[in-house]
């Protein structure tokens, strides 16, 4: 009997054809990439997740319905693999086998010195946080994104958002002082 081979990933789009796997990883990989990079804050780190978020849309594009739905399950799927790395990070931190992070890569390419060392403060004390609140101050503060947008990336409610954001960010001012 003869193994049948699925047919190519494709999403109903309205104006441009379908969306192969291929065709949104073109289109989106460079998005994941720097939503991972701003979660994570290590460039060394982002190639894996992009691969990763990937490998999970193979499974779970066929599911979507609307071209337009795939930057935002891509969003929610990068947050879940970075939310992993983020928590494995931490306990090879607890074990001491973690590598002195190096923020360098986060910063725009115009920031000058005293804006790198800013925001390597700033990384170094979210590497202290637990992930879920990295996350969400990250995404408000960072990315932008309306906290009603996180709440739905992250899964949890917008008090939950909220909550995740000020802790961050307190414990952010804590650390800076006057910085």
């Amino acid at each position: 009997m003869p193994i049948e081979r699925p047919a190519p990933l494709r999403l109903v789009s309205s104006n441009e054809g379908p969306l192969t796997l291929e065709l949104a990883f073109r289109r989106y990989a460079p998005y994941v990439a720097k939503v991972a990079l701003r979660l994570l804050g290590r460039d060394n780190e982002v190639d894996d997740v992009v691969q990763e978020v990937f490998l999970i849309a193979i499974k779970g594009l066929s599911a979507l319905r609307e071209q337009d739905a795939i930057k935002g399950w891509l969003a929610t799927v990068t947050v879940r693999v970075a939310r992993k790395k983020l928590r494995a990070r931490r306990l090879k931190s607890w074990l001491r086998l973690d590598d002195a992070p190096d923020y360098e890569d986060v910063a725009a390419p115009g920031a000058s010195p005293e804006e790198r060392a800013l925001l390597a403060r700033v990384y170094a004390v979210l590497d202290l946080q637990p992930a879920d609140q990295r996350i969400a101050w990250t995404l408000r503060n960072v990315e932008r994104e309306k906290l009603e947008d996180i709440a739905e990336i992250c899964g949890c409610s917008l008090a939950t958002v909220k909550r995740r954001v000020a802790a961050a960010q307190e414990a952010i001012e804590e650390a800076l002082g006057d910085a």
